[in-house]
């Protein structure tokens, strides 16, 4: 659509049209958004705060040809956002012996790459993001509009190849950087040994890490901050998530509940202690 005929995303309304299927699917839950549903082609989300911003970003997205990405058609009369559905398979809670396939990585940090090229030059106007909580982070206020996201149950899979993101819940201002690396601590995983899914405890980080890093296109600079930012990020996300928990309730207290502090934590140490063997692994 040409920008210049778009509806403002305030002010946009889903009118379904006649004959429009609405059989009601609901959607897993996610970790913090629960009342997800499918309606025929489209995704009803709760509205949040941050609503509008992404509606503002996934425009662009879809204005730049950017494939990867939902497009906002509105809010409906129960006043939830309104996407299109992107099909395809999605990881489990526990992700599946699939989503250890190398391909599938390789394709996963091609797509995060597209999607950073196709952020780049966009800044939210009418509808900022709201501030992060707790202490501030450079990364928080980069130029850079991201995902920040990227888990194994938001990408959409097709055909063994990643064709999809959903789930822009935490977009916001970063770093390429910050957010390719986010999306490797996921899907690589980079984690604490105990901590590993049933069926991935052979999988190697170290080679994992090295595949990702290759098919993002890390530079030799990037590829030797890996270590200290990883530790950056997990000291600021416990904090967070800490943070989250105590204010907003619902799903953050119960992954806080359930010991993801005690899993981040584990990850800094591990990235700790680790951090020569990772820059060799990424650099030799």
């Amino acid at each position: 659509m040409n920008p210049a005929h778009r509806v403002p995303v305030a002010s946009r309304v889903y009118t379904p049209a006649p004959g429009e299927a609405s059989d009601v699917e609901h959607m897993p839950a996610g970790d913090v958004t629960d009342g997800v549903v499918r309606v025929g082609g489209t995704i009803r989300r709760p509205h949040q705060p941050q609503s509008l911003a992404v509606a503002e970003y996934l425009d662009w997205l879809d204005d730049t040809g950017f494939e990867g990405s939902p497009r906002f058609l509105g809010r409906d009369t129960q006043g939830r956002d309104v996407l299109t559905f992107v099909p395809g398979q999605c990881a489990g809670a526990i992700p599946e012996a699939w989503v250890q396939s190398g391909d599938l990585l390789v394709s996963v940090a091609r797509l995060v790459r597209r999607l950073h090229t196709a952020s780049a030059g966009f800044a939210p106007e009418a509808h900022p993001f709201p501030p992060r909580p707790v202490r501030p982070n450079p990364t928080d206020a980069a130029g850079l509009i991201c995902h920040l996201d990227i888990t194994p149950q938001n990408v959409v899979v097709r055909d063994g190849l990643a064709a999809g993101l959903v789930d822009f819940d935490l977009a916001g201002p970063s770093t390429a950087l910050h957010d390719s690396l986010n999306t490797a601590m996921h899907w690589v995983p980079l984690r604490d040994p105990s901590d590993a899914w049933p069926g991935w405890e052979d999988q190697d980080p170290f080679h994992r890490l090295r595949i990702f890093a290759d098919a993002y296109g890390w530079t030799e600079d990037e590829r030797r901050r890996v270590p200290g930012a990883g530790i950056e990020a997990a000291a600021l996300s416990y904090e967070r998530m800490r943070h989250s928990a105590a204010a907003l309730g619902g799903g953050w207290a119960r992954m806080w509940q359930d010991g993801v502090g005690g899993q981040i934590n584990r990850r800094r140490a591990w990235l700790e202690a680790n951090a020569e063997p990772l820059v060799a692994a990424l650099t030799r």
